[in-house]
């Protein structure tokens, strides 16, 4: 399966990274592992009380359109502080750009190969609050946001694993997660003391995460063995140690009837998980304006497919890349008004190609 992401090679633009602070580098060790179900067989039956679930064939509507991020490069994934109407992107690092601590600039193929990741802050109109920067935390492929009182907790994968790809370039992927508190200004490696890492057991690679920000849980998609899994956990359980899934599923296959599926995120409501796979206008067979975008809904408690359906949502966009996906509960006293959010990358003109971040989402619950 394919499960790299496209995105620009060529350095971006400098930002004023000699204004940002370098976090103190030191150590932050992993939560011990816990006795948990077994991974071995395709689905370990789920206890997860039943919910429902979003209606795939609900028109998307748009949150916001072609926003600029912190650098040039494509959307990853995104997450939302629903407490503070806050979203939150992750994008690679721009070639060309030092951070402080660094001693020489780097490729965009190094930015991708060490996981040096971007994190922006933005308001929901699109206004840029903040920015962090995560070096050797990997590829940024799903992020989740844990909403406190103290502020903003970001749930990301670390300890990056440089990786060789098969035309000669190199991918790096965390195989570890982390807990750290938005700082806005910081630069953030992954030893740093703010940094809380969480393992899994021996062996996994691969692992990120979504948050379900109404239940309260942690959705993980790790590597077990060179095959895809998700796993669901109690958000408190596992910041405390605890090891034990609520549901353990293998990752489908076929998520693009048709295409050689491009795995771009993933979120959890309930006791339904929601996949996003598809490729850029232009690659793997999409050709504007249907794309190959689709989201697929799989019951946590069984693993089967629930309902797949290619997604046209953002389809005007000149360059259109599925990249990410969210909960969003835009009024925090009304948590059953639910938005399911899909991320795209994009681009404003053939002279600039510089990427734009665009969310769409679909709120009728079935």
């Amino acid at each position: 399966m394919l499960d790299r992401r496209r995105f620009l090679r060529t350095g971006g633009a400098i930002v004023g990274a000699a204004a940002v602070p370098l976090v103190a580098v030191g150590a932050a060790e992993g939560v011990a592992h816990a006795r948990r179900t077994s991974s071995q067989s395709n689905v370990t039956p789920g206890s997860v009380t039943a919910s429902k679930r979003f209606d795939l064939t609900d028109p998307s509507d748009m949150l916001l359109r072609e926003v600029q991020l912190t650098g040039t490069r494509v959307l990853q994934s995104f997450a939302f502080d629903n407490t503070r109407g806050h979203v939150f992107t992750v994008q690679l690092v721009d070639g060309g750009l030092q951070l402080p601590g660094e001693t020489q600039t780097y490729s965009g193929a190094d930015r991708e190969a060490n996981g040096d990741l971007a994190l922006t802050r933005l308001d929901l109109s699109g206004n840029i609050l903040g920015t962090m920067y995560l070096r050797g935390f990997g590829h940024g492929v799903q992020i989740g946001v844990e909403s406190a009182t103290s502020g903003s907790y970001l749930w990301t994968e670390t300890h990056n694993i440089r990786t060789a790809n098969s035309d000669g370039t190199y991918t790096g992927w965390g195989d570890r997660l982390a807990r750290f508190k938005f700082a806005n200004g910081s630069v953030l490696t992954a030893d740093s003391p703010s940094l809380t890492q969480y393992t899994l057991e021996s062996g996994v690679d691969r692992t990120t995460c979504a948050i379900d920000p109404v239940n309260n849980r942690l959705a993980v998609r790790c590597r077990v063995n060179g095959v895809f899994r998700f796993r669901l956990y109690d958000l408190a359980a596992f910041k405390s140690g605890g090891r034990t899934t609520l549901a353990d599923i293998a990752q489908p296959a076929d998520l693009q009837p048709g295409y050689t599926d491009v795995f771009q995120g993933f979120a959890s409501y309930g006791s339904y998980l929601y996949l996003l796979a598809g490729s850029a206008y232009g690659s793997s067979g999409s050709v504007s304006p249907d794309g190959n975008t689709y989201i697929t809904t799989v019951d946590w408690n069984t693993g089967t497919l629930t309902e797949q359906k290619l997604t046209k949502a953002a389809s005007s966009l000149l360059y259109r890349e599925p990249e990410g996906m969210a909960i969003q509960i835009p009024d925090p006293a009304n948590p059953s008004a639910l938005r399911l959010c899909s991320g795209f990358a994009s681009y404003t003109s053939d002279t600039d190609q510089s990427k734009r971040a665009s969310i769409y989402y679909k709120d009728a619950l079935v």
